[in-house]
């Protein structure tokens, strides 16, 4: 079972769209996938569906008495293959409620040991912040994915998310590493856009991710069908953007080759004709 974090502090940065398309991109592709949902507005559990008002249960429940199995909570997303730990408003207390607690940074981590083989990958979607819920993810995880948008400010807030992981990694989690940084929200037509991925990719080299997401309107649209975007519109730019991401994971992961990719998908005009429209309304 790989654990993987998708954690940014900065909030705006495309995570939880990141956590919801990538766990079902291999969902889609025979993986048995549990979203778990870390933060307390519950926008990955309204991305799959789920109304957080109406579930009795959520993560926080299992975060606060660990003893219990996850599988007590968890709920089938209507996708084939992924399953969702949710959240809701309660688990905003769970700071709180585990500051006192021995081990406190390693509830999430017990929890995860008691699954077993019952799935091929977890994705933990993380609050925008460094609190107590994001270290118990980071420490559970094996691998961290780091969505950062390609605006001017892309790299505000990053050293001290670095600092922590890099905390984690001496005090709690030796074998935790960075699968890849993410540039999301692309926009391929503006300078700054260009500059600020370039600037990226000079920086921090092969921790890149070939993969860029670019800005899609369909993408923007998915959440509030409760659809990941591989079932809202499988054609779109942003459908095409997440199953890149999806098979470059794998490669990073797993080692499963994929065909030959030399660098970002560059979206033609045509494709951004959408935004267009989009836009003139």
């Amino acid at each position: 079972m790989t654990i993987i974090a998708i954690a940014n502090q900065k909030g705006g940065c495309g995570k939880t769209t990141t956590a919801v398309n990538l766990a079902a991109c291999l969902a889609q592709k025979e993986y048995k996938v549990l979203l778990v949902d870390l933060d307390p507005q519950a926008h990955a559990t309204l991305g799959v569906g789920v109304d957080p008002y109406k579930i009795e249960e959520s993560i926080y429940d299992i975060l606060i008495k660990p003893d219990r199995p996850v599988k007590d909570i968890v709920r089938w997303t209507g996708v084939k293959n992924l399953w969702i730990a949710p959240s809701n408003i309660l688990l905003s207390g769970a700071d709180i409620e585990l500051i006192n607690r021995m081990g406190r940074e390693k509830v999430l981590e017990e929890i995860f040991s008691k699954i077993g083989p019952s799935y091929d990958f977890v994705i933990i979607d993380c609050a925008p912040s460094l609190s107590l819920l994001t270290v118990n993810a980071l420490n559970a995880a094996k691998k961290v994915l780091i969505p950062i948008q390609a605006h001017y400010y892309a790299m505000e807030g990053m050293k001290q998310l670095f600092s922590t992981i890099e905390e984690v990694k001496k005090r709690l989690n030796p074998e935790l590493k960075i699968l890849g940084i993410l540039l999301t929200m692309v926009d391929s037509r503006t300078n700054i856009c260009r500059e600020v991925s370039r600037g990226v990719r000079d920086y921090f080299n092969d921790k890149v991710f070939k993969t860029e997401i670019h800005i899609n309107v369909k993408l923007t649209e998915a959440p509030s069908a409760g659809k990941p975007i591989s079932v809202y519109d499988p054609c779109s730019v942003g459908a095409k953007d997440y199953e890149d991401l999806a098979n470059e994971v794998l490669y990073r992961e797993r080692g499963i080759p994929i065909e030959e990719f030399s660098g970002p998908r560059i979206v033609k005009p045509e494709e951004h004709a959408e935004e267009k429209a989009f836009r003139a309304v």
